[in-house]
């Protein structure tokens, strides 16, 4: 039973480790429009195709000691982080959900919100092919998925993009001055769509927390004051992977104290 369960562990890391290899090239190529299948991987110095025994995820990188085999320039350590990161979560996943319906919504869950975390630090966008596509996706597996019910989930996509929407309309009716991108709203609508209502106070809290402590940072060190620009969609990521692992009991904690009853 132990050796099935430790394989099992296993899988997952292994599938989680190839799911952010891809991830990486989503990363690299969906802002640029370029396509995810093809040409293959390739050095950007030396534009040589990186042969498949180059391209393991989780051991090529240190394999390679983090260069181009061929022109030995070097490459980024987020690939092998981002690889690292995915398989990581998905054993989070298995760990906490089991096989289940529910495991397969968090596995696209966690990737999704992965993928986008970094597109939007590299470049301040949240692809619709996943914030559109997971809200769809999350009210779907809602209404299939017994696990789960379906007006939770359309009330939490609602109530995530309404909130933020309407913040974000304030923001601009009194500065004249757009603060926070459709993206974000997207994103915390698909967040809603699969975690339920009741996770959009924790969420949106806890982004704010950790973004503003980061932002202020940021700000700090470029001596921008509040006008540096930082992305909002990794915050709020984080902050639902950490409801999704965990927080449903801190989160339901905040969401009574506020709305006792319900």
């Amino acid at each position: 039973m132990f050796e099935v369960e430790f394989l099992n562990y296993v899988y997952f890391l292994i599938l989680g480790a190839v799911f952010g290899s891809f991830g990486n090239v989503l990363i690299y190529r969906m802002p640029k429009d370029e396509s995810v299948i093809s040409p293959r991987s390739r050095c950007g110095q030396c534009q040589t195709p990186v042969k498949w025994y180059d391209n393991i995820p989780l051991l090529s990188w240190f394999i390679l000691r983090g260069r181009c085999r061929k022109c030995q320039v070097k490459f980024s350590f987020r690939y092998v982080f981002v690889e690292y990161l995915t398989a990581l979560v998905f054993v989070f996943c298995y760990h906490h959900f089991g096989f289940s319906w529910f495991l397969l919504e968090s596995l696209i869950f966690s990737f999704g919100l992965i993928v986008c975390s970094f597109i939007d630090i590299d470049h301040m966008i949240l692809p619709d092919e996943f914030t559109i596509g997971g809200l769809i996706l999350g009210l779907v597996g809602a209404f299939l998925n017994p696990e789960r019910e379906f007006m939770p989930a359309l009330i939490g996509a609602l109530l995530g993009g309404g909130f933020l929407w309407l913040m974000a309309y304030i923001y601009f009716l009194l500065t004249k001055i757009e603060g926070m991108g459709g993206g974000d709203i997207k994103l915390l609508a698909w967040i809603g769509a699969l975690l339920g209502w009741k996770a959009i106070p924790f969420v949106i809290m806890t982004a704010a927390i950790i973004g503003s402590t980061i932002g202020l940072s940021l700000a700090w060190k470029q001596k921008q004051g509040l006008k540096t620009m930082i992305p909002f969609g990794p915050y709020l990521a984080l902050a639902a992977l950490i409801y999704l692992f965990g927080g449903q009991t801190i989160g339901e904690w905040y969401f009574h104290l506020f709305l006792p009853g319900f």
